[in-house]
């Protein structure tokens, strides 16, 4: 099962950099939870979708450095570079926890700060 949700995962982000969102939410359970840890809570596909339309402007840009399943649970170690509301890129480091349920996506606990990870991309693949 790890490897079905890690697969899956990298098939919605797919979508994502593909600017087909409703083709992520496809991938995700009607009642997905989204915590922001330290920002925010989205509760629902729709909440989802809807930040989804703000926080996207364009399709974000995403390295993943790691990606790590077990049981029902797949973590994301990477980065994600995004346009600001004055159409500048601006680049975080991320750390997504996933909770799948039945092949789909049911929740998310996202940590994400500005600026590259610590020792760049090189320092994490080691």
């Amino acid at each position: 099962m790890p490897a079905t949700n890690k697969a899956i995962l990298e098939k919605a982000n797919a979508a994502i950099v593909e600017g087909d969102y409703e083709g992520f939410l496809a991938f995700c359970t009607e009642d997905t939870e989204w915590t922001f840890v330290g920002d925010r809570t989205l509760s629902g596909k729709d909440a989802v979708r809807q930040w989804m339309a703000t926080a996207y402007i364009e399709p974000p840009r995403f390295e993943v450095h790691r990606l790590v399943a077990e049981d029902d649970i797949v973590t994301a170690l990477g980065e994600i570079t995004l346009k600001d509301e004055a159409g500048k890129d601006t680049r975080h480091a991320y750390c997504d926890v996933w909770r799948f349920r039945e092949g789909r996506m049911a929740g998310l606990h996202a940590f994400v700060i500005e600026g590259p990870l610590e020792g760049g991309a090189a320092a994490q693949k080691r």
